[in-house]
């Protein structure tokens, strides 16, 4: 595994330096925890999602391929990869509800057969308001909650990228996790402690 790691970062410093060939190599490597990432996007849709989440990592692939990016190493990667994930699903969402407004398409699909329905859409952008309003709060937090939960990168991995103790990354994501669950559910009792949550935690 940390073979592989170093790999990425050495093809990612390649990019930087303007080798295209650099990127089809690093795809392969890459692409099965991008693949988590896209299926943490599409969970509760409907069962035959495989080519959805497909279609969600090559749009998103050819987003941060298109991009001039310092690239610093594989953590760095998928953090930005989840973001970038998240601003498709929000742009093709806001695509959705400008159509139904104007009483057009009921469903979004990508040109790689991602189709999404629209009760799943409208989940895509109350999410992205809230994140918002986390931004906004705490910029911290959001960057937590989106390496951590879409990103799945540990509380060590995050703290090396953000320059901060596990400890503040642990309180981050305690503190995100409230803010969210009052925002997407106004008036609802704040999330409970997991022990499954909690014993992860005590792991990374």
């Amino acid at each position: 595994m940390d073979s592989t790691h170093g790999e990425v970062t050495r093809l990612l410093k390649a990019m930087n330096a303007g080798d295209a060939a650099a990127g089809e190599q690093l795809l392969p490597l890459v692409y099965k925890e991008l693949h988590r990432i896209a299926e943490a996007y599409m969970r509760r849709e409907r069962p035959d999602h495989t080519l959805q989440a497909t279609a969600l990592i090559h749009e998103a692939y050819l987003r941060l391929a298109g991009e001039e990016i310092d690239w610093k190493d594989r953590g760095h990667f998928i953090g930005l990869a989840a973001h970038v994930m998240r601003r498709v699903l929000v742009d093709y969402a806001r695509q959705h509800n400008a159509g139904r407004r104007a009483g057009g398409m009921q469903r979004v699909e990508m040109e790689d057969n991602l189709a999404i329905s629209p009760e799943r859409l409208d989940e895509v952008l109350l999410l992205d308001r809230a994140m918002a309003r986390l931004q906004e709060k705490s910029l911290r937090q959001a960057q937590v909650v989106e390496l951590r939960y879409f990103g799945g990168l540990k509380v060590e991995q995050i703290a090396t990228m953000l320059g901060v103790a596990p400890r503040s990354v642990k309180r981050d994501w305690s503190l995100a996790r409230m803010f969210l669950y009052r925002e997407l559910r106004p008036g609802g009792p704040p999330p409970a402690g997991d022990a499954k949550e909690d014993s992860r935690e005590g792991e990374k």
